[in-house]
C-alpha cells in the first residue's frame, strides 16, 4: 500500500510540474502594450485533407483541397501558442493557387486569412494575407509566409502536409474600449 501511495504522489508532482510549465505566463495577445504592436511569430502547420485534381492538358492540372490541421508558433511576442488551422485552396499548375484560411485559438477566438502561392523548383511557395477575425482578434492585419511540402499523397485524394520557415507577423485592429471617431464615451 505504501507503494502505491509513493507512485501517486510521484505522478500527482509529475501533473503539477507539467500544468506549471503549460501555464507559465508568457506574453499574451492581451498583454499588447499598444494596438499598433506588431506581434511576429514563426512555427508549424501540419495538416491532413482531400484533394480533387482535374488534368487540363498535358502539363497542367487543376485541384480543390480542404485541409485541416494545428498550427503550433513560437517566437515572444507570438499571438498565441497554438490554434486548430483550416484552409480550403484552389490551385492550378500554371497560373499558381488562392485559398482561404482560418486559424482558431484555444478560447475559440479566429484569425482569417487570405492565401495565395507559387510553384517553385523546390516546391510550393504560400503567402498569407489577414483579414480580422473574432475575439481578440477583431480587426487584425498582417502577413506571413511558408514552403509546403506533402508528405502524403495517397491515390483517393488524401493528403497530409507540413510547412516549412512558417514566419510572419499580426497586430490588433481598433482596441474594443476605444471610442470612434465622432463618437462621445458615454
Amino acid at each position: 500500500m505504501i507503494g502505491r501511495n509513493r507512485t501517486q504522489q510521484v505522478a500527482a508532482w509529475c501533473v503539477a510540474c507539467l500544468v506549471g510549465l503549460i501555464c507559465a505566463p508568457v506574453q499574451t495577445w492581451a498583454q499588447a502594450s499598444a494596438e499598433d504592436e506588431w506581434r511576429e511569430f514563426q512555427g508549424t502547420w501540419t495538416a491532413v485533407g482531400k484533394r480533387h485534381v482535374i488534368p487540363l492538358g498535358d502539363d497542367r492540372r487543376a485541384s480543390i483541397a480542404d485541409f485541416d490541421g494545428s498550427l503550433m508558433l513560437t517566437g515572444p511576442s507570438r499571438p498565441a501558442l497554438g490554434f486548430r488551422a483550416e484552409a480550403i485552396v484552389f490551385s492550378d499548375s500554371v497560373t499558381g493557387m488562392v485559398g482561404r484560411a482560418v486559424w482558431t485559438d484555444e478560447r475559440g477566438d479566429q484569425l482569417f486569412s487570405e492565401l495565395r502561392g507559387e510553384t517553385t523548383a523546390t516546391g510550393s511557395r504560400l503567402f498569407g494575407t489577414f483579414h480580422g477575425g473574432s475575439g481578440r482578434y477583431t480587426g487584425a492585419t498582417g502577413s506571413y509566409e511558408f514552403s509546403w511540402r506533402f508528405l502524403l499523397e495517397v491515390e483517393d485524394g488524401t493528403v497530409q502536409g507540413q510547412s516549412m520557415g512558417l514566419k510572419g507577423q499580426v497586430r490588433a485592429g481598433a482596441r474594443r474600449d476605444a471610442p470612434t471617431a465622432g463618437r462621445s464615451r458615454s
